[in-house]
């Protein structure tokens, strides 16, 4: 009796392990029905008919990320180079991932490598530094056709290296010696060049200023000389007029009769000291004719 009970509780316990399950976060469980697709089972607790129903598959729902092994691939000039890379994906669809593809990581990887040499194959070797986003994104593209009736979604590549053989190597690095210094030549020249620009500049800015600096000295002293000329007009014309209104004031006549007198004499002296030869007048005690006839040019503006 004792047996019959011990016997029948381990049935119950395991009718219940086998109908109970319960599905963690982020993981779906695909469950069959006696050998056939029946339902996938999401995050929570479920229930299945005992050694009628099983869980298949198990899959998580998570992005995962697969290295993709080394390999070694040919550029468009014909050059070898070691890539590798890392692929992201991640299940959308349990079911297709379960009965799609029998092992969905291998077959993708395998498809990101032949791709990638693919690819590789396009380019020369210098491009291929430079356009690895080119590269990841056409890998994307073809894995994620290839991968859809997986119910696998290929979310991005990443090349993780691209290693060119030794003696590759060595060339690309004297050729980036040769371009460095090849840049620094450019750079002195255009330094010379740009320092002679500037001179040139600075000379000619120097010679427009010189010249503008004398055209107006020269306008300034055009203007002073014009100033200086105006202002001994002004002044002599000044002096004429008060000397003709002293002319017009009583005994202004006399004055100006003896004024002539005395610079007859005067010149008169300084002639004779100074030429040895003399014209001299046929009465020189008759002074007075002298100043009667100098006199004779005055009177008129004075009448």
């Amino acid at each position: 009796m004792l047996i019959a009970l011990l016997v029948l509780v381990l049935l119950i316990v395991l009718i219940v392990a086998k109908s109970a399950i319960v599905v963690p976060q982020q993981s779906a469980y695909v469950v069959e029905r006696l050998g056939k697709y029946h339902d996938t089972k999401t995050a929570g607790f479920h229930f299945l008919l005992p050694f009628i129903d099983t869980v298949r598959y198990r899959h998580d729902l998570k992005e995962m990320a697969l290295d993709i092994t080394p390999q070694i691939c040919i550029t468009k000039d014909n050059v070898q180079v070691e890539v590798d890379g890392v692929l992201y994906l991640k299940v959308m669809d349990p079911e297709r991932a379960s009965y799609g593809v029998a092992n969905y990581r291998f077959a993708i990887s395998q498809l990101a490598q032949t791709t990638l040499r693919s690819e590789i194959g396009k380019i020369d070797l210098d491009k291929t530094f430079e356009e690895r986003n080119m590269i990841n994104t056409a890998v994307v593209t073809e894995l994620d056709k290839a991968s859809e009736p997986w119910g696998v979604k290929v979310l991005r590549y990443e090349i993780k290296n691209i290693t060119p053989p030794a003696d590759v190597l060595a060339a690309m690095e004297k050729q980036m010696r040769a371009e460095r210094e090849k840049r620094a030549i450019i750079l002195q020249s255009e330094g010379q060049r740009d320092a002679a620009i500037n001179t040139a500049e600075g000379e000619k800015q120097k010679v427009i200023k010189a010249s503008e600096a004398q055209k107006q000295k020269q306008i300034n002293e055009a203007e002073g000389e014009g100033q200086a000329i105006l202002t001994i007009a002004t002044a002599t014309a000044e002096g004429i007029r008060r000397i003709a209104e002293a002319i017009n004031e009583p005994g202004g006549l006399q004055a100006v009769q003896l004024r002539v007198a005395e610079q007859y004499i005067e010149q008169f002296g300084k002639l004779a000291k100074q030429n040895n030869t003399l014209i001299l007048p046929a009465d020189l005690s008759n002074i007075a004719s002298l100043i009667a006839t100098a006199m004779s040019v005055i009177k008129p503006n004075k009448d």
